[in-house]
């Protein structure tokens, strides 16, 4: 890849920063982000309190963005969540889809007419596919998660947990190209109650703690389970890493067994809507960083 084209994908970056975007490098060519795993992780520099993920870590910092880019041709990836923005993704058919399976575009235009609306006019991005991002503020009252196939097959949205490819980044030698440099609009109220999770109630988790474990060990554990469990939608993954760590130091201390542990919030993070894995990263990351960082107890405040 050319200077130039290095160039045009820095300032693709502090383009989308400026407007309050919070962006993270992709892979060169690719969609996928080019930062580290946890799997790699060695815990230092922004990850010395624990594993930091690609949302974690999108930032709005001119120099970090510089020095990034500065490295490799990334493409630029924004991180929806973060920047305030419901990113909603009209794809195209695949070749594994039936032949008669309409774009998202298409399905998007016959959502809108159910709803009695027009298609919304806003920020517009065409993808090197002929697919369209179409981009919206989000709501301040909830954080929607992002969402796969919801509204219709081939619209997914990226909110909270999404990534998107942000314009002026390539793919198979085809740009993401701005069509509509429009105001970003705010989420219709009708997509809105087509998006918002449906209130989960607190999940009821059987937690075994073992003889050894104090009381007040217990009623951490509980406490941060049902914190867990009461998440609002998009803070789920985050209340998981804060209620693990608040409890790691009992693991720390023998009071509670780390098996215990990880099966309770386990539980209660799937009942809350989080996958399996991201579960186990998330708690298997929180107590390896409260176990490595806890004080002793008779140093612990």
């Amino acid at each position: 890849m050319t200077h130039h084209a290095q160039s045009a994908l820095l300032s693709a970056a502090l383009r989308a920063a400026e407007r309050g975007w919070y962006v993270h490098p992709l892979r060169p060519g690719g969609k996928a982000p080019a930062l580290h795993g946890e799997d790699n992780c060695i815990h230092t520099g922004a990850c010395a309190a624990g594993h930091q993920k690609w949302e974690q870590r999108a930032t709005l910092d001119t120099e970090r963005i510089r020095g990034a880019w500065a490295v490799r041709p990334y493409n630029v990836g924004l991180a929806p969540g973060p920047s305030g923005l419901v990113v909603v993704d009209l794809d195209m058919p695949k070749p594994e889809d039936d032949a008669d399976t309409p774009s998202g575009v298409d399905s998007f235009q016959a959502l809108c007419e159910r709803a009695g609306q027009a298609v919304p006019a806003t920020y517009r991005v065409r993808t090197p596919s002929g697919g369209m991002h179409l981009y919206f503020t989000a709501p301040s009252s909830i954080r929607l998660p992002s969402t796969k196939g919801k509204l219709a097959k081939r619209i997914d949205t990226r909110a909270w947990g999404g990534n998107v490819v942000a314009p002026g980044s390539i793919v198979n030698g085809h740009a993401y190209e701005v069509t509509d440099p429009a105001l970003v609009a705010q989420l219709p109220a009708w997509l809105l109650d087509a998006l918002a999770p449906a209130a989960r109630p607190a999940p009821t988790v059987r937690i075994h703690v073992p003889r050894c474990g104090s009381r007040a060990a217990e009623v951490a554990l509980e406490r941060e389970v049902v914190a867990v469990g009461s998440a609002l939608s998009g803070d789920r993954n985050e209340q998981l890493l804060r209620s693990t760590r608040a409890v790691g130091r009992f693991v720390a201390w023998g009071d509670l067994s780390r098996t215990a542990v990880e099966q309770a919030f386990q539980v209660a993070g799937e009942s809350a809507g989080l996958s399996a894995a991201e579960c186990r990263s998330t708690v298997r990351s929180a107590l390896n960083w409260s176990i490595r960082t806890c004080r002793p107890r008779e140093n612990a405040a």
